[in-house]
């Protein structure tokens, strides 16, 4: 097997971009020599940024806006360099116009940090090294020429990425069974332990992430046999991803004796298992090999509670049946995605064109930045506010006593401000770390090795800070650093390193970013209305469509369901940022997490619904249930809102079953009906909560946002 089947596609992509940038550096030295090379190298490493593993025409699109801005930057920079204090209001007037660009969202991130860096680069460059047209001209050559080649190598590894896409779904999935199991192998007192709830949360939000990622890449391919056996994968991910959450519902009913531990420990085992099968399927897949042999004991699971000490005459044993059967479920999706990956073919319940509705949107619409013409517009306040910081970090290097190099603190607050709180820590914190390792890096290469030599370090320098900026932010400060002071270096020789001022310019710059994260700052009680009145939405729209029996249409059914989870995941991300803010300006932890909670509560008990209504739905005694779906709904789009009246007294008559006593008395292999109607009655109990949660979540969060500071 070759070594490059086990690169993730992160460092796939960081050596497809160090070899164009190398290129270009290479071609535009010897047509044009030694003077041209480091300029053209600036606009290929800026129009780099925007080149991660995408779509060829997702990646022509990013990577020519992030050339095109990057350009306008040195345009700049070049008209105002002779001016120092219009360079100052220069600074502020690009970095509120690269900030903007997040209006479109965090796929807009690489490209708004470009020509942030092209104004870092064109700073640095001496101010009698080349004329106006010249330092414009080259960054543009460099630029256009990294933009064919991005669109070249995101072709020729396209084939890769994707499989690799779905490799990371299949390992997120894996991760989330295991976690799962972990959580219900933990000792009763630990069952609820914060640690493991935020793994699972973590777990949750990385899996949603990388499920639209792959939607991106597979739900995109032309269609082929390949292209159909990888969608079928990926659709048997998304499904599992919904069994998985169900897997926790009734499981409080075993209780905390040493049966109901007993128990618990053979559903964990069963999730590890499972999860340890799928992720040597996920391996497997990555390696190009066939799927290893799938142990017994993990898909065939009848058997799985037969010795269990259960009394004949215990309720629990009523429950143990549909807990096998949800297990039996997910292992069911594992073995298909096995017997995919053996070359059979699974029938797709979508055409191709049907699942390009579950691609994320690419396109640049206008009204995407009128919408954040507003103060209360968390861009705008951070344009604002990464604007005074980049300008004020500009003019107070001016009257440092090194002030040869003021770029270089407008790039340590460039690097560490980010929309958020919690993300500025963590750049800090990584960026002061990355700066000292860099400096001691780059003065043992200037000691070992020659100054020929150091293009080629470079390369590998801007190679792994590509490659890393989203797995380990100290090693692409690093690396970072490196490329930015040989960069310095091969622009302007004479120059120097200057390693102290460089370390004292990161630790003053890392200052500043924190400093000026509270000016207008962007706390996310902020938007936790708008957050909550989107997951009500969600929910909402969701669940109306999947308690109704005759809902045919299973695009919208599924595209419903994506956008709850979504909504869920964005709230959840939103409460783990708020963590690190001041204590006074925090989200309510204990309802925002009790909405979460009941939210993936509710989604469990939707994901049962449709199942026995897709599997068992011959079954039932059709009138009595469609009576009572009929019911469920339109209780669940009275609960399901901030405004509006309580459910009716109908809809509130409804029992909430919180004890084993209320099981029914069939199992579910002999009548399904009672156990449909009992999940209704969770299902409406759960929402009632949701309410409950948002309107106490939201009372607690009106009156403290109107607050100056806030």
């Amino acid at each position: 097997m070759s070594p490059l089947r086990r690169l993730p596609d992160f460092a796939l992509n960081g050596i497809a971009v160090a070899a164009g940038i190398g290129v270009v550096h290479l071609l535009v030295g010897v047509l044009a020599g030694p003077q041209a090379a480091p300029l053209a190298l600036s606009g290929a490493v800026c129009a780099s940024l925007a080149d991660v593993p995408n779509t060829a025409s997702r990646t022509w699109q990013r990577v020519a806006a992030a050339a095109a801005l990057s350009t306008l930057a040195v345009l700049v920079v070049a008209l105002l360099k002779a001016h120092p204090i219009a360079l100052g209001a220069g600074v502020a007037a690009v970095v509120f116009v690269a900030m903007m660009a997040m209006s479109w969202g965090a796929r807009a991130g690489a490209v708004s940090f470009a020509p942030i860096l092209a104004l870092v680069f064109s700073m640095a460059v001496p101010p009698t090294h080349q004329a106006l047209a010249a330092l414009t001209g080259w960054h543009a050559l460099g630029a256009a020429c990294y933009l064919g080649w991005s669109v070249l190598a995101s072709l020729a590894l396209q084939h890769r990425y994707r499989t690799l896409a779905l490799v990371r779904t299949l390992r997120a999935t894996a991760q989330l069974l295991q976690s799962r199991a972990a959580l219900l192998a933990a000792p009763p007192a630990q069952g609820l332990d914060a640690q493991a709830t935020r793994a699972w949360i973590g777990g949750e939000a990385e899996l949603a992430e990388r499920l639209q990622s792959a939607r991106d890449f597979v739900f995109a391919a032309a269609d082929s046999p390949r292209a159909r056996r990888e969608t079928a994968m990926l659709l048997r991910a998304i499904e599992l991803r919904d069994v998985l959450l169900a897997s926790r519902l009734d499981l409080d009913l075993l209780g905390d004796d040493a049966t109901g531990q007993a128990i618990l420990q053979r559903v964990a085992r069963a999730l590890g298992g499972l999860g340890a099968a799928l992720d040597a399927a996920a391996l497997a897949l990555r390696d190009g090999r066939p799927a290893p042999p799938l142990d017994a004991q993990w898909y065939d699971l009848r058997g799985l509670f037969d010795d269990a000490e259960i009394g004949a005459d215990d309720p629990r044993r009523r429950l143990l049946p549909a807990v096998t059967d949800r297990l039996r479920s997910i292992a069911g999706d594992v073995i298909r995605i096995h017997a995919l990956l053996d070359g059979e073919a699974d029938e797709a319940p979508l055409t191709r064109a049907e699942l390009q509705r579950f691609v994320a949107p690419e396109g640049w619409p206008l009204k995407a930045l009128r919408a954040q013409l507003t103060l209360q517009s968390p861009v705008l306040r951070h344009a604002l506010r990464a604007a005074l910081a980049m300008s004020c970090a500009y003019f107070i290097a001016l009257a440092l006593p090194w002030a040869s190099h003021p770029h270089w603190l407008v790039l340590s607050v460039a690097v560490v401000l980010r929309g958020n709180l919690e993300q500025t820590l963590t750049r800090r914190n990584a960026r002061v770390v990355g700066t000292m390792l860099g400096c001691a890096v780059v003065l043992a290469l200037a000691f070992a090795l020659p100054p020929a030599a150091l293009s080629g370090a470079f390369l590998l320098a801007v190679g792994t800070a590509h490659a890393f900026v989203m797995q380990r932010y100290w090693l692409t400060a690093t690396a970072a650093t490196v490329m930015a002071l040989l960069q310095s270096h091969l622009v302007d020789p004479a120059g120097g390193f200057a390693i102290a001022e460089r370390v004292a310019d990161t630790l003053l710059g890392a200052a500043l970013a924190w400093a000026f994260s509270y000016v207008l700052p962007s706390w996310e009680r902020r938007s936790l209305p708008r957050a909550v009145a989107r997951v009500l939405k969600e929910l909402r729209g969701y669940a109306v469509q999947a308690v109704n029996p005759q809902t045919v249409d299973a695009i919208e059914q599924r595209l419903a369901r994506r956008q709850a989870y979504d909504a869920l995941n964005a709230l959840a991300t939103a409460l783990q940022r708020s963590a690190v803010e001041p204590k006074a300006v925090r989200v309510p932890v204990r309802e925002v997490a009790a909405l979460l909670d009941h939210g993936q509560r509710l989604m469990a008990h939707l994901s049962m619904v449709r199942l026995i209504l897709a599997r068992r739905g011959g079954e039932l005694n059709m009138p009595v249930a469609e009576a009572a779906l009929q019911q469920a709904a339109a209780t669940l789009s009275s609960c399901l809102t901030l405004t509006g009246p309580e459910a009716g007294p109908a809809a509130s008559s409804a029992a909430t079953p919180d004890d084993s006593a209320v099981l029914p008395m069939q199992a579910p292999a002999e009548d399904v009906l009672p156990w449909l109607l009992r999940r209704l009655q969770l299902l409406v109990a759960d929402a009632r909560r949701i309410r409950s949660a948002a309107r106490a979540a939201v009372a607690l969060v009106k009156p403290a946002s109107s607050s100056p500071g806030s």
